[in-house]
């Protein structure tokens, strides 16, 4: 007799899915674990300090008899027993560490404060962390960036055109400037450089922009009234559930840029978005911009749009690449100053 079959994909989805969550909270659970331990060692090593005015030789005593009792256990170097220490005088509330802080790892904390004073900014970055899953050394990339001074800050018309918790979701999404230090372009630029150099380093770039974003394709094209128009960029937000069009500028913010964006969101909303997507968002990447004028450009334009500056990594002086050999040159000129090899003997 043959064995039924069944259609196997939706269970194994849903296993799949009690698998993962389950794993994550596992991980969850231990890391707030360690968190609590390692706070509480710091506390205590913290409240003798204070009453016994302890040094560091101390700590290394600490640290030496506990990793002999406990050898196979990490973490208990003098070094971490000090970071410890600074973590329970940074957070001296149990309850924020567990239900806070208990968000990223060990090694995230170190970093955070090694590199940021304020605890404010801190917890900004906490926060980013455990919504976006940064690595370590993404982490220190977007500290390094200052995404905590740039993140929401681009001019957008967001409030009157989105509803709030879209705006609000827009909006943190959006940052001025962005940082493309990966290129180095000249001043003579064109915007199609500037587009193949973005596409060329599209996991950087995509770094750049925020979790979320999926990108689609260059130069999409639409058709209006029987006239060809080409988008620079699109891409699908996956928790705004919405386009993102993407309009690259080498110039100064101009009012018409504003006019021909909300005309493309206009006919993307048309052509491609779906009944269940939310409105079409979208940015213009500008060299720089007035403030003012950008502000007044938007107030009357119907379609949700951000304007935002970039900033490119610093290339060689044009008198420089005149003087300079090319790569051609260049290893013309080694070939010619190495010699022949000859036949080993």
């Amino acid at each position: 007799m043959a064995t039924p079959t069944f259609p196997l994909a939706p269970l194994l989805d849903q296993l799949k899915t009690a698998i993962r969550t389950a794993r994550l909270r596992a991980t969850q659970a231990a890391n707030a674990e360690l968190l609590g331990l390692y706070w509480h060692i710091g506390r205590l090593i913290l409240g003798q300090q204070q009453v016994q005015g302890w040094g560091a030789k101390v700590i290394d005593q600490l640290s030496a008899e506990l990793r002999r009792e406990f050898p196979t256990m990490k973490g208990l170097s003098a070094r971490n027993l000090k970071y410890m220490r600074r973590f329970a005088e940074a957070y001296p509330d149990a309850a924020f560490v567990q239900a806070t802080l208990a968000q990223i790892p060990w090694y995230h904390h170190l970093t955070l404060l090694e590199k940021v004073a304020d605890e404010a900014t801190r917890l900004h970055y906490i926060t980013a962390t455990a919504q976006h899953g940064w690595s370590r050394n993404v982490l220190v990339h977007q500290i390094e960036s200052g995404h905590h001074r740039r993140q929401g800050q681009a001019i957008t018309n967001f409030a009157a055109t989105l509803s709030p918790e879209q705006s609000e979701l827009a909006q943190q999404t959006l940052k001025d400037p962005y940082l493309f230090d990966f290129l180095a372009l000249t001043d003579k630029v064109l915007e199609r450089d500037l587009q193949r150099g973005l596409l060329e380093q599209i996991t950087r770039f995509l770094l750049e922009l925020g979790s979320g974003f999926a990108y689609l394709g260059q130069q999409v094209p639409l058709v209006v009234g029987d006239q060809d128009f080409y988008l620079d960029l699109l891409f699908y937000h996956v928790r705004l559930r919405a386009y993102v069009v993407v309009e690259l500028k080498i110039t100064e913010f101009r009012p018409e840029y504003a006019g021909k964006l909300n005309f493309y969101l206009t006919a993307v909303d048309e052509q491609l978005r779906h009944p269940e997507d939310r409105p079409s968002i979208g940015l213009l990447l500008c060299k720089s911009k007035n403030r003012v004028v950008a502000e007044y450009a938007l107030r009357d334009v119907h379609k949700p749009i951000g304007v935002a500056e970039y900033r490119l990594g610093e290339s060689l002086p044009t008198t420089l690449q005149d003087v300079l050999p090319n790569l051609a040159e260049l290893e013309q000129q080694l070939n010619a100053a190495v010699p022949p090899q000859q036949d080993e003997l």
